[in-house]
């Protein structure tokens, strides 16, 4: 008898390496009493990101997103609910990426005083309307925060691609 650890079927085993592999990444999307999102400033680059980062082998896409929080930021804050899927095709030298998006939910006074900034990642963090989104981030990820924030807002998962939300099937109008 197979276990879910066992495949039932040796050659759907032996197809699996034959299909082609994303990235993955994990982001968590924090914010404050007044509805800003929490944004990081990298060391490494002149775009601004959310809390995340890429989702190592063998790890799950929440332990990552996990991970990078506590990494980051410096805090031990599991991730919420998830918000929204991003199918960020490839580009520019970058293979294609599946990005998951989770709810940190409302920091405290108190979890905002805790953060400690990994210094060699980040130069710095800020509070930030999703206006001040667009202006610090590339527009791809702009669009995938805005969308998840609507997704916290009003409930249910954003589907996107390229961080452009995607057309669902139409409202039942029975």
């Amino acid at each position: 008898m197979a276990t879910d650890e066992q495949p039932q079927d040796i050659g759907s085993a032996q197809h699996t390496h034959t299909v082609p592999r994303k990235r993955m990444a994990a982001t968590v999307v924090f914010t404050d009493h007044t509805g800003r999102v929490l944004l990081c400033e990298p060391t490494y680059k002149q775009v601004w990101e959310a809390p995340g980062g890429a989702v190592e082998l063998g790890e799950s896409p929440r332990t990552a997103a996990s991970r990078e929080v506590r990494e980051e930021l410096g805090l031990d804050l599991g991730p919420g609910r998830l918000v929204a899927v991003d199918h960020v095709p490839a580009a520019a030298g970058r293979t294609e990426a599946l990005v998951l998006v989770y709810d940190g939910g409302r920091l405290t006074g108190q979890q905002t005083a805790a953060i400690r900034l990994a210094e060699d990642e980040l130069r710095s963090w800020a509070w930030c309307t999703v206006d001040e989104a667009r202006e610090r981030m590339r527009p791809l990820v702009a669009r995938r925060i805005a969308a998840a924030l609507r997704a916290i807002t009003e409930g249910g998962v954003a589907e996107l691609e390229n961080g452009h939300p995607i057309a669902g099937p139409p409202a039942d109008q029975g």
